[in-house]
């Protein structure tokens, strides 16, 4: 059973939590590093703890790991071994697991919440590389190049006991069909799929959201969802499009609206948790059912959609 529906059964909103690596940086971390959070692995995971704990504080269902930009290559950079490249993975889902212990220890919640999930992270070849390739998916790689790419991590956090994967910001079909085909080698591992809508008409992401869709039809055990990640501002659309071509499951978690400049490494703009809830709001009416935040967001936004999405049941 997709552990997500555990969690859908009880509540008509899944409630994903939101940044980890800008509220990383809100809490000190220079994060100006090709590793981005991964970086954290190795020098304060007792931090990524404490963002995991007030993420579920705030109303999180699901902790998505620090697991985006940590590969063997990106680690070997720094002069690890294969070896202990694999153990920083896996700790990234001790990490949060951890956190999801502490606080589902307290009996009070327990009684009242649905006990959290373990999201892992996968993203992009284009992360690994930190060159903004994420967002075009002009590697030039091969579907099996990529599949041999992704591998050694998805063993490794499918080892570690994630509840699922989040296969983040793809940009590019060849990247998704082959996290689907090397996928299809762990019978019993759980995913949700989530794109990058920059540069894409509405239309041609249906498209893409339909291709995609009809190459998972032999995977019965991998769960399949359909998402994306995009400023607020679009959202409402973009989940109308896609439900049009698929009666799967949406998921939204995009940043808080910010814009940020690549050049310089800044935001610019200003986001409302307030704003950023009624929003969320707005995308659940729309046909979403998991719902978070990405860049920029935070405990207090998360706890926005939270309020919201639980109020009406007396849930903290």
């Amino acid at each position: 059973m997709n552990p997500i529906e555990t969690i859908l059964e009880k509540y008509p909103v899944a409630i994903v939590d939101g940044a980890l690596a800008t509220e990383l940086e809100r809490r000190g971390c220079d994060l100006n590093d090709a590793l981005w959070s991964a970086k954290v692995l190795m020098e304060q995971p007792e931090l990524i703890h404490q963002v995991h704990l007030d993420y579920f504080n705030a109303g999180a269902d699901l902790a998505i790991t620090a697991s985006y930009q940590a590969t063997v290559e990106g680690f070997a950079r720094r002069g690890l071994n294969r070896d202990a490249a694999i153990d920083l993975m896996k700790k990234s889902v001790q990490i949060a697991q951890a956190a999801r212990d502490e606080f589902w220890s307290d009996e009070k919640i327990a009684l009242i919440r649905a006990r959290p999930l373990i999201a892992a992270s996968v993203g992009p070849y284009g992360a690994f590389l930190a060159d903004g390739s994420e967002y075009r998916g002009d590697y030039g790689l091969t579907e099996q190049e990529l599949i041999d790419f992704h591998r050694p991590r998805v063993e490794a956090l499918i080892a570690s006991g994630a509840d699922l994967l989040a296969c983040e910001t793809i940009p590019c079909l060849i990247e998704a069909q082959a996290l689907v085909k090397l996928l299809s080698e762990f019978p019993n591992t759980f995913a949700w799929f989530c794109f990058s809508a920059k540069r894409m008409s509405i239309y041609a992401m249906a498209k893409k959201y339909q291709i995609v869709r009809n190459g998972w039809n032999n995977f019965h055990r991998l769960w399949r969802s359909e998402s994306i990640a995009h400023p607020p501002l679009y959202i409402p659309s973009l989940i109308r499009e896609i439900k049009r071509n698929t009666n799967k499951p949406v998921i939204v978690y995009p940043n808080s609206g910010e814009v940020y400049d690549p050049i310089a490494n800044t935001w610019h703009g200003e986001t409302s948790c307030d704003a950023f809830g009624k929003q969320s709001k707005e995308w659940f009416e729309n046909g979403a059912v998991i719902i978070g935040g990405c860049c920029r967001t935070t405990p207090d936004h998360i706890r926005e959609v939270r309020n919201w999405a639980r109020g009406k049941h007396g849930l903290i």
